[in-house]
């Protein structure tokens, strides 16, 4: 299966309101992230950079309560701290549900942070 196909089936799997958001987001990151591959990781949906050992860049989940957006790094949402005010987050992610969505500038410091991170090499195994 590709990732594509697996994303799908991910969010097919989901209540219909999970499902949408998820898909929203699916395509808000994907319009962020040009060329990268989507693929699943730890069991949820995400994108990794190109190439064969391309690292994580983000990846999102649904569950019981809320869904989450995970840029795979410990250190970007703390630092964002601030910009994350009014949604619950972690060491990890940010917690949002489908009637709250991250907006689109935050999503995009938080991927563009990631990247950031990426390109400085951390968050890379050596």
């Amino acid at each position: 299966m590709t990732g594509a196909v697996e994303v799908d089936a991910y969010l097919t799997a989901l209540p219909p309101d999970q499902r949408a958001a998820l898909t929203d987001l699916r395509q808000r990151l994907a319009r962020l992230l040009p060329g990268h591959v989507e693929c699943l990781s730890y069991a949820m949906p995400g994108f990794r950079e190109p190439g064969a050992k391309g690292k994580m860049v983000a990846g999102y989940a649904a569950f019981a309560r809320h869904l989450g957006l995970y840029p795979h790094s410990g250190s970007i949402i703390p630092a964002l701290a601030a910009e994350c005010m009014g949604f619950k987050t972690s060491k990890s992610g940010v917690h949002f549900t489908p009637d709250q969505p991250i907006p689109d500038a935050l999503l995009e410091r938080i991927v563009r942070a990631r990247q950031a991170e990426l390109a400085a090499g951390n968050g890379r195994k050596r």
